[in-house]
């Protein structure tokens, strides 16, 4: 396989419409380094709002304009170096196409040229031109065949739309052939979710279910169509964008097929309506290919692979456009048998559209420049976060108020999937910060006799966050455990070798680690979730239970083990700035090096309480009085310490953070 190719700057054209606007909410989110200049004028079926994920991020820049305006698209390749594009815009509705061919010719083909002329005069400075097409310039695809169009098949568009789609996928073809210029095309099957225009089949029958409206077909229904979740096309742009080879073209597709009159069926179900009673035939189309099927072994050789099941997805989009039933202000034209264009929320003439194009156009200073190591301005934060109750929640809620930053707390349980729907629903937050979770009262042992209770927070609860959050675009930052690890032949004690993060947990002993353990697991699988890593953290309070320094300090015997440690003090502000940096994936989040029992009691004697007096007993000895065993592991602070540099190791930060301020003992 080639090299995977790295992008500095992307210009991504028609951002603000459906598709393209999760593939910019996902590259935006996923690579910080990357910076995403977005162009879209904002035509009926886009609509800012689809484009709020990303709006805070200092890696982003939204201009609105047309891709037809030669200057202003020669101007944005010089002005914002851009080395790779990706050609979404486009007029894409059929029925609209057969009374407005001249519209889709405009935009479909000339845009295109425009773009292609425009990367041509740069001189070699564009790496990447990714043209987004559609299957429906393969035409009808024969009932019986059983292999897909590959992507060697002959063009047959059979509308005004797929025509203008296969004639600008031919002056692609001709600027890579003619000029050199490193052009991917893809071809993609029907794309569903939640932010589509409700023109579009199944939005428009969920609107109209929830209105209690009749759901048209066109003709019989028996057309047969694919559809693909709108996440899963993301990250096959995410895949193409990185391993996707110069001269090829892509099919994104599902070999899993279905009638349209089965898709009213299931959005019937949904609703609990009598199908009988609620679909209604009318006039079809004027030619409405009666099936499109894609081969989709090719990009499936990249790695990419279908994720979301129908059903998943189906109810997914149900959900939010029940949620969000005025997301686009007036759509009834959308939402006739045969839909007529107006002018919508998300064109230029909307006064909501007015108010957002001011909000972006405010943030531009802080959108223009990818910087990883900066922050967006607080204001354009807001934090949801869980765990009021708990240590590191409390402690969150007081660095935002220091900070200036707008939080507020969930009220919904993470088990129920409706409670923390409506949380994001109220709150509008830009992240979410998982505190939450079962450590044991007072301590891990009781998770041993409370492991349903155990695993309904620390698994199910934090997994249903992941996922409502992923749905909504938001990132969560998710304080985990580093006792998932214990040392071991590969990580003896005293040697300096620590467990990295892409390690495979080994610790075991207690029912509290196996859950912390499966859930950073099955966390890999979404993308928009930051673990951290925390490990016996400590804070400047030393009247709090939780301290670790609190806890040794009250016993009458510890273990004297050298272990990885969190110092709150310094490391939860920094997971602050890690959401607005959007970093993300698995974190040791702890000082570097080590500290042992004896090390943290010889600092509280020197600056607490110099009568202080302990004494020591094995592991053995431990084992009796404890239920479960503990983890002891050292954690590689190299990845945390690379971000943040100025990190101090785990002796200098207890005396800074916590033994300095508490000082009681005077100094020599």
């Amino acid at each position: 396989m080639a090299t995977p190719y790295t992008p500095k700057s992307i210009l991504i054209t028609g951002a603000a419409g459906f598709i393209a606007s999760h593939v910019t909410n996902r590259i935006v989110r996923n690579y910080p380094d990357y910076k995403i200049v977005v162009l879209d004028k904002l035509d009926y079926c886009s609509n800012l709002k689809n484009l709020l994920p990303a709006s805070s991020s200092p890696n982003f820049k939204f201009v609105k304009g047309d891709i037809a305006s030669a200057d202003l698209v020669n101007y944005l390749l010089v002005t914002e170096n851009i080395d790779t594009i990706m050609h979404f815009a486009a007029q894409t509705h059929v029925d609209n196409s057969f009374g407005n061919s001249f519209e889709f010719t405009k935009n479909n083909i000339y845009g295109t040229h425009v773009l292609l002329e425009a990367c041509k005069v740069t001189g070699g400075q564009i790496r990447r031109f990714i043209h987004v097409s559609t299957d429906e310039v393969y035409g009808e695809t024969d009932e019986d065949a059983v292999v897909g169009n590959h992507e060697a098949s002959q063009l047959l568009p059979t509308n005004p739309y797929s025509a203008t789609k296969a004639g600008a996928e031919m002056l692609v073809m001709a600027y890579g052939r003619s000029y050199g210029l490193p052009v991917i095309t893809t071809r993609g099957n029907n794309v569903y979710g939640p932010n589509q225009f409700p023109e579009k089949l199944i939005p428009k029958f969920i609107l109209l279910a929830l209105r209690g409206k009749p759901l048209p077909i066109h003709g019989d229904g028996s057309n047969v169509r694919s559809y693909l979740y709108c996440e899963d096309v993301a990250e096959a742009f995410e895949v193409i964008l990185h391993r996707g080879e110069v001269g090829h073209v892509y099919n994104i597709g599902t070999k899993r097929e279905r009638t349209v009159t089965d898709v009213a069926k299931d959005v019937c179900n949904l609703f609990n309506l009598e199908a009988d009673k609620v679909i209604q035939y009318v006039d079809n189309r004027p030619f409405n290919d009666q099936r499109y099927f894609l081969d989709d072994e090719k990009l499936k050789s990249l790695g990419w692979s279908e994720r979301t099941r129908w059903e998943e997805g189906l109810r997914k989009t149900m959900e939010w456009y029940v949620a969000n039933s005025d997301y686009w202000g007036d759509v009834s034209g959308a939402l006739l048998p045969h839909p007529r264009t107006l002018m919508m929320p998300g064109s230029e003439g909307s006064e909501e559209v007015k108010g957002m194009l001011n909000l972006f156009t405010n943030n531009q200073t802080k959108m223009v420049t990818p910087v990883s190591k900066g922050s967006p301005k607080t204001h354009s934060l807001k934090f949801l976060i869980y765990g009021r109750t708990g240590w590191i929640g409390g402690l969150l809620g007081k660095i935002c108020e220091k900070q200036g930053i707008p939080y507020e707390y969930g009220k919904g349980r993470l088990e129920e999937r409706s409670s923390i729907v409506l949380d994001i629903q109220s709150v509008k937050p830009t992240h979410v910060f998982n505190a939450a979770g079962v450590t044991g009262r007072p301590n891990v042992d009781w998770c041993e006799s409370h492991k349903p209770e155990t695993i309904r927070t620390n698994v199910v609860g934090t997994l249903t966050l992941a996922d409502v959050c992923r749905e909504h675009g938001l990132l969560v930052m998710n304080y985990a455990t580093g006792c998932i690890f214990e040392y071991d032949a590969n990580h003896p004690e005293g040697s300096g070798i620590g467990f990295k993060e892409e390690d495979t947990p080994n610790f075991t002993g207690s029912f509290y680690s196996k859950t912390k353990a499966m859930v950073e697991e099955l966390l890999k699988e979404y993308e928009n979730v930051c673990t951290l890593r925390v490990r016996m953290p400590i804070s400047s309070d030393l009247s709090n239970p939780r301290n670790f320094i609190t806890k040794i300090s009250r016993y009458d015997k510890v273990v004297n083990i050298p272990n990885s440690m969190t110092v709150l003090d310094e490391l939860l502000p920094i997971s602050v700035e890690m959401a607005k940096r959007n970093l993300r994936g698995i974190w040791n989040f702890t000082n570097p090096g080590v500290v042992s029992h004896n090390e943290i009691l010889e600092m509280y004697k020197k600056y607490i309480d110099s009568s202080y007096k302990w004494s020591n007993f094995t592991l053995e000895e431990q084992a009796k009085v404890i239920v479960a065993p503990r983890s002891n592991n050292e954690m590689d602070g190299a990845k945390l310490s690379k971000e943040f540099p100025e990190l101090l190791s785990i002796k200098d930060s207890l005396i800074k953070y916590v033994f300095e301020p508490n000082r009681k003992v005077p100094a020599n």
